[in-house]
């Protein structure tokens, strides 16, 4: 399912290099974090975040015929939100 993620977020942005996904597993239930440029997140996201919930969707179809559990979270940058609470 990375892989699948991997194809479809790198197709939308600007910047596929910046594109990392990591898995975590939590009680049964894999969890991708999303991490992009700043500048992608609006394209990921999309007008009312139409895009996000079609990815999710897909990604919970493939993940169920694979018998397995899968979400995906859209995780900003930490070191951008640190310098701006200083």
């Amino acid at each position: 399912m990375q892989d699948f993620l991997e194809y479809v977020v790198k197709g939308l942005v600007e910047h596929p290099d910046a594109v990392q996904i990591e898995p975590s597993d939590r009680d049964g239930l894999t969890v991708f974090q999303l991490r992009l440029h700043p500048s992608d997140m609006g394209k990921v996201i999309g007008k009312q975040g139409n895009t996000i919930n079609a990815i999710r969707a897909l990604l919970q179809v493939g993940s169920a015929k694979q018998g397995t559990r899968s979400a995906l979270e859209v995780v900003e940058d930490a070191s951008s939100e640190e310098t701006s609470d200083e």
